[in-house]
């Protein structure tokens, strides 16, 4: 199929490239490999941001892939008669306008940077940003930080800072599940995605296909006794967590941390140490507060206290990917579409919070000639041939019925 792949960057892999020094997969090398092209033998279990960066600029090339970089997609729009898209871009200085049948937001799981507003934000004298542009603590050190957030950058950007010598502080708003890395890698991926798994002859493919078998519905059912497994292994180090405040959960219904990411994206940490130096009291700690006010240097907390502060870093999340889709399409466009991700979905009636498909992911959505891609390196391997198939189909011309295509539901 002809396709032209759109992206900002100077590079492949700068998407990577471009995030905070110490980012690091949680995922074993085993979820991760792309397709056609796994990743080599001596490839670490867990890949820095900077390795898959340069093998995503390899893949593009020898993969032989229409890759514009430096391309800034500035607005589509839909139209009906001809079934046509006309999406404006900018490339090196030029504006150029492309008219394909299909348009897929293949940008992550993840929409717009989700940036709290907090009273007196404007007069802080220090430095406040988004996770999504923190590089590095390596400017911080001695300095006074505070991370707003108890997820896995949040985690991740606390240890770099302490790691780098500042005084950090992270601020949780809400329980978050904590899953030791080691024991959710036997427990929750060991059959599948594992040294253990490739020696008793399951391939990539193999347990792709297993673990989508798995029908999200009876999905929780069969993850409780794995974390409730987790839960006893690990009970010394959520005792320790718990002791010095630290607000634990395991989920909506004890189903731990892969349905967390299904319904929400977020509410979870896999824990590469950042947990051992909370409960050590190396990472400060303030829990179930939030910030009432920001002053020039201090930060007042819904419990009356002040911090002396720096450093303030959002680690608040993201919106939906339809977020993109209003920014480059329409409002219009992304109300009809529906919220991305999320189990339930996006193209029928949906049947409640906790059954269904993922919202939108990787299937016809409401608004014709638009698809979602993104999630995981799993999932992103996994589920593109199935998006592919489908455009492929009416490419060719053939019959592509959408079984089940109820009424918009719209957001609000």
């Amino acid at each position: 199929m002809p396709t032209i792949i759109i992206e900002k960057n100077e590079r492949p892999g700068d998407s990577w490239r471009k995030r905070y020094k110490s980012l690091c997969l949680h995922d074993p090398v085993w979820y991760d490999h792309l397709p056609y092209l796994p990743f080599p033998g001596h490839w670490p279990v867990f890949s820095p941001k900077d390795k898959i960066g340069d093998w995503l600029e390899m893949y593009t090339k020898v993969m032989e892939l229409n890759y514009w970089s430096s391309t800034t997609c500035k607005q589509a729009a839909y139209d009906e008669a001809s079934e046509t898209w006309t999406v404006t871009v900018e490339r090196a200085g030029e504006t150029v306008v492309l008219r394909p049948k299909q348009l897929v937001l293949a940008t992550g799981m993840s929409g717009v940077p989700n940036v709290p507003e907090y009273p007196g934000a404007e007069t802080f004298e220090g430095v406040q940003h988004h996770s999504s542009r923190h590089t590095s603590g390596e400017d911080y050190r001695g300095k006074k930080c505070i991370v707003v957030g108890s997820n896995n950058s949040a985690h991740d950007i606390c240890a770099d800072l302490w790691e780098n010598g500042a005084e950090v502080t992270m601020l949780q708003r809400s329980s978050t599940h904590v899953a030791k890395s080691d024991t959710l890698m036997e427990l929750a991926l060991g059959d599948l995605y594992s040294e253990r798994a490739v020696a008793n002859g399951v391939t990539t493919d193999m347990a792709d296909l297993i673990f989508a078998s798995l029908p999200y519905k009876i999905l929780p059912a069969l993850q409780v006794p794995v974390y409730e497994e987790m839960a006893r292994r690990d009970a010394e180090f959520y005792d320790r967590l718990e002791k010095v405040g630290f607000m634990l959960d395991f989920g909506d219904d004890d189903s731990g941390l892969f349905l967390k990411y299904l319904r929400r994206g977020s509410g979870y940490y896999i824990d590469v140490g950042a947990s051992e130096l909370i409960a050590d009291g190396k990472i400060g700690l303030r829990s179930g507060v939030t910030i009432e006010e920001i002053k020039p240097h201090a930060v007042v907390l819904s419990d009356g206290s002040e911090l002396p502060v720096d450093l303030i870093v959002y680690a608040t999340g993201y919106g939906s990917m339809n977020g993109w889709a209003a920014q480059l399409i329409s409002q219009e466009v992304a109300d009809r579409v529906g919220k991305c991700w999320g189990l339930g979905s996006g193209t029928t009636k949906d049947p409640g919070p906790w059954e269904g498909e993922l919202r939108n992911m990787w299937k016809p959505t409401h608004q014709p000639g638009l698809w979602f891609h993104g999630g995981n390196l799993h999932q992103s391997r996994h589920y593109s041939q199935f998006l592919s198939l489908q455009i492929k189909a009416r490419l060719e011309g053939l019959s592509t019925p959408v079984y089940g295509m109820g009424p918009v539901h719209h957001l609000s």
